[in-house]
């Protein structure tokens, strides 16, 4: 390839990427009537096709860009048959003609086929911003009106000229119909109703068959498309983003394309060496991985977004901390409050320069409208702080330390509403997990609502809303975006509630507003976590319902086509009969719907609607399938249960909750390996699921796997620490991986648990015999004797000898805490009566410790624990009774021989006669023998003293 038309390729694929990427400083688009380069492009044709058709993406023409030149010379082969299928046509007949006209095997010019490809990539990239544009940014031109379904052809090509003879009758209602079936056979329902989702169909067949047919040979380093993976990541997440579950198929494909980006466009050498080191390459490595964080968010993968995160504000030399400082939070204040506050700044201690873009908030009377609704509460939308004389001396560092508006550029403002969305994924609040994972568990369903993820106490997001607030130009969609996470931040306080009902409203006015421009509504787009449309009024309908008007979010769902929300509102309403009967009219208009089936199964209970369900979405409804193990596993058919969650999470791997269901019917079936994958399963995709830990924790228990048992209670017991019989769990693993010091603290945690109820004497007696056996070993190494000092010994051997001596230092120093830590539980259990066993255990401690006179009272109300009637007719007790005697007899012995008293022999002797004669039915026992030969030992002791 020439150089020069390297250059050019180059500079077009990167005015196609800016459309979406601009500049802090961008100029005016060129117009499709631009004049060619300087020098001559070698195929001067095909570099004006181009060039006009990037100009109508960059003017926001997408319709215009899919009927120009350049779409009619790419679909000039273009085989349409009137009869023919969505299905034949967007699997066979568009990918070979894109393949005809690229026709990599005899083109051997490697310029022609980089403007060839890079026309495909641009005929693609058109209509996915269309569709975009329908669903995203909102239809604001004269080509897409409030009503997009109404203007705009529902297939692409409908009106190119060439074709509109051949498929100009085509039912295209139907292809609709398919091509919404086709975006959920990933294994997910659709959310909401969307509109013309052909748009999203053929631009991903477009480039994801030329990126299929370029890297699969040579070609992989041709000029002008290193973007298109970049591009078939966006339209895979938009893609994920219509769905109503994460969806395993679109994950999987996600890491292929996102990893290929990194590999073209990871670093700012590989951006300037590629395109030019003037342009601004740390804008687009930073949105690169702004997108990332944004898709690995999504998918619940925190640390691997909080990476891509922490590199979008390192690359766009930008830093920002959470800092405090003085002011006013509502209208009546009298005294200032501390109050949170975003100190932001560059990397290299200068201030970042004024973001001014035509696209600004100001630009656009709707969203203008946002500022009025701050008379809806006494309560600030941003606190007034108290100037600090500290900073106000100097307006240079004053500037440096307060992010004000003239220094937030757009890309900082993105890195900005990124943690914020970050942080709401993080700091959650573990009661309120725990009642939502039952809720969810009540009814069957993954939560997808940002309110119901709402876990965290909300005002760690106010200053990085209020960072954004402040600027005096920001993108439309950043905007947009800030206000969307305020309305959800203001609608959990009773204060700001109504506010925030108003502010949603006029955001749903503004999305379908004239101004800014279809263009402008683009910048940033794929940079913040930007709902669609449907979803964001969905949001609003949800907001109603929580203010009690009922009556308006009806509307909403059923223009929507969200039968649950719908059943729910009339449910709430008490007229589940209407639920049941419009659904059921529904289904008259659209009897393959699987959606509306199950619905009609949810409010009815009936396997039979989940089952057609299955039927017309050709085995394919992961939710029907679902239902069907839910409903078999209440009825106690645990097998079937357990296929029916295996064909379910075959379809779509990307539910958490599916994988702990699963779990659950695999062990109620005895099927402990495919119990302990799917719990694992559930793990690794919600890893704050305690339940599922403690599961895989006691699975590893069963297994016998105590190392992987001990990781897993460790793990659960973060998130689940109220429940005494975990505790109880992880105090045997604790004990059989070595590990005492954790083993006595969950035992203190369960007679915390317990009020003192809960005694496992059996692991008390395992770690008494695990000290006593450290202990010993201790007294054995301190007396061994040590020969004097050999200067002619090795530095080696005297620096082994200190790591030695280490070592047994830090062993003692273990062996001291457990003994302490042992004690005190042993002190509380007796403190509230405790048993025979614990008052031995609370013996063979002051043993340790050298305090045998209390070893012998614990000794003898472990002795007096067991006298009774039934003593002397049950012989395990009496060998209980027999040993604690003995044990008793010694410790008085070593008490008498250390005072020089007879008193205590005395004790002993007495004792142990009164044992001997009651016990003569157990005579014949070896228990008894010794009782007798220690009574013979002692009274000649004493007769030695006397």
């Amino acid at each position: 390839m020439a150089a020069n038309d390297g250059v050019l390729l180059r500079s077009l694929e990167l005015r196609l990427l800016r459309c979406s990427l601009p500049s802090d400083y961008p100029s005016r688009p060129p117009s499709p009537s631009q004049s060619l380069p300087p020098v001559s492009p070698l195929f001067p044709d095909l570099y004006s096709l181009l060039n006009d058709v990037v100009a109508l993406i960059e003017s926001g023409y997408y319709r215009q860009a899919l009927t120009s030149a350049a779409s009619q010379a790419l679909f000039s082969s273009l085989q349409f048959d009137s009869s023919e299928s969505a299905d034949h046509f967007y699997s066979e007949t568009l990918p070979n003609c894109i393949s005809s006209f690229l026709n990599i095997n005899d083109n051997e010019d490697s310029s022609e086929l980089g403007y060839k490809a890079l026309l495909v990539m641009a005929i693609g990239v058109a209509a996915l911003l269309a569709f975009t544009q329908c669903n995203i940014t909102g239809s604001v031109s004269h080509i897409f009106v409030y009503r997009p379904l109404d203007n705009i052809p529902l297939m692409p090509l409908v009106e190119l000229s060439i074709l509109k003879d051949e498929i100009g009758g085509g039912d295209w209602m139907e292809w609709e119909a398919w091509a919404h079936k086709e975006l959920m056979s990933v294994g997910s329902d659709l959310c909401a109703k969307f509109s013309n989702l052909q748009y999203l169909i053929f631009g991903k067949t477009v480039l994801m068959r030329m990126r299929d047919l370029l890297f699969q040979g040579s070609f992989s380093s041709i000029d002008g498309v290193r973007s298109i993976t970049w591009w078939l990541a966006r339209a895979l997440f938009l893609h994920q983003k219509l769905l109503d579950e994460r969806s395993s198929i679109l994950f999987d494909l996600l890491q292929v394309f996102t990893h290929a980006s990194l590999f073209h466009l990871g670093t700012l050498e590989k951006i300037k060496d590629y395109w030019c080191a003037n342009e601004d390459c740390s804008t687009f490595l930073s949105m690169l991985h702004l997108e990332l964080g944004i898709m690995e968010l999504y998918y619940g993968r925190v640390d691997t977004s909080k990476l891509h995160f922490e590199s979008a504000a390192e690359m766009s030399n930008y830093n920002f901390f959470v800092s405090g400082a003085l002011g006013f939070r509502t209208r009546h204040q009298v005294e200032p409050k501390a109050q949170l506050r975003l100190v932001a700044g560059t990397n290299g201690g200068g201030t970042s320069a004024p973001a001014r873009h035509d696209s600004s908030i100001s630009d656009n009377p709707k969203l203008q409208e946002l500022s009025e609704t701050d008379e809806a509460s006494d309560v600030w939308m941003t606190p007034r702080f108290v100037e600090d004389e500290r900073h106000s001396k100097s307006v240079e560092q004053d500037a440096q330390y307060h992010a004000t508006a003239s220094q937030l550029k757009a890309v900082h403002q993105a890195v900005i509403l990124a943690q914020c969305l970050s942080i709401e994924k993080n700091a959650r609040n573990d009661e309120l997990q725990s009642d939502n994972f039952a809720l969810r568990e009540a009814k069957g369903t993954e939560v997808n609502t940002v309110a119901e993820l709402w876990f965290l106490d909300e005002w760690e997001m106010a200053p990085y809303i209020e960072a954004i607030d402040s600027q005096d130009s920001s993108p439309f969609i950043l905007k947009c975006y800030c206000n969307i996470l305020r309305v959800w931040w203001e609608s959990s306080r009773g204060r700001t509630k109504q506010r925030a009902l108003l502010m949603m409203e006029k955001l749903v006015e503004g999305i379908y507003g004239h101004s800014p421009g279809v263009a402008q509504r683009l910048y940033y787009c794929f940079g913040v976590n930007m709902p669609s449309i449907p979803a964001l009024r969905k949001e609003y309908g949800d907001l109603l319902v929580s203010c009690g008007l009922i009556g308006e979010a009806l509307r909403i769902y059923e223009d929507l086509e969200l039968w649950d929300n719908l059943i729910h509102c009339y449910q709430l309403m008490d007229k589940k009969a209407a639920a049941v009967e419009l659904i059921k009219k529904r289904l008259s208009e659209k009897p393959s719907d699987s959606r509306l089936w199950c619905s009609l199964g949810d409010v009815t209970n009936d396997d039979t609607s989940y089952e057609k369900a299955l039927e017309v979405s050709g085995n394919r409804s992961s939710r029907a399938l679902r239902s069907l193990a839910r409903s078999a596993y209440n009825r106690g058919e645990y097998e079937k249960s357990k296929l029916l969650w295996e064909s379910a999470m075959r379809l779509n791997s990307m539910y958490p909750d599916g994988w702990f269901a699963f779990g659950a019917a695999a062990l109620k079936s005895k099927d402990v390996d495919k119990a302990l994958d799917a719990f694992t399963r559930a793990v690794q995709l919600d890893p704050e699921n305690g339940e599922a830990w403690n599961n895989i924790a006691c699975l590893h228990m069963i297994k016998k796997r105590n190392k992987e048992a001990f990781i897993a209670f460790k793990e659960a017991l973060k998130l689940k620490r109220d429940s005494w019989q975990m505790w109880e769990n992880y105090s045997h693993v604790a004990a059989d991986v070595g590990n005492f010091s954790q083993a006595m603290e969950a035992v203190q945690k369960v007679l915390d648990m317990s009020k003192k109820k809960r005694i496992d004497s059996e692991l008390l007696e395992r770690i008494m015999l695990e000290i006593e056996g450290r202990a010993s070993i201790n007294l054995s190494q301190s007396h061994v004797p040590t020969g004097d000092s050999n200067f002619t010994e090795t530095n080696i051997g005297n620096v082994n000898e200190t790591r030695s001596l280490e070592v047994d230092s830090a062993r003692n120093r273990e062996t001291e805490h457990l003994i302490e830590f042992l004690g005190k539980i042993l002190r509380q259990i007796v403190q509230s009566g405790g048993s025979a066993e614990t008052w031995g255990l609370f013996a063979r401690w002051h043993k340790l410790k050298g305090d045998f006179t209390m070893c012998s009272e614990a000794l003898l109300k472990q002795v007096r624990s067991y006298q009774g009637s039934d003593l002397w007719k049950d012989k395990d007790r009496f060998v209980k009774f027999a040993h604690a005697s003995l044990e008793l007899c010694k410790v008085y012995q070593e008490l008498a021989l250390r005072g020089n008293s007879r008193r205590e022999l005395f004790a002993a002797e007495m004792h142990l006669k009164n044992t001997i004669k009651q016990a003569v039915d157990f005579s014949d026992m070896e228990e008894f023998k010794e009782l007798v030969a220690c009574l013979e030992h002692v009274q000649g002791v004493l007769k030695a003293i006397s």
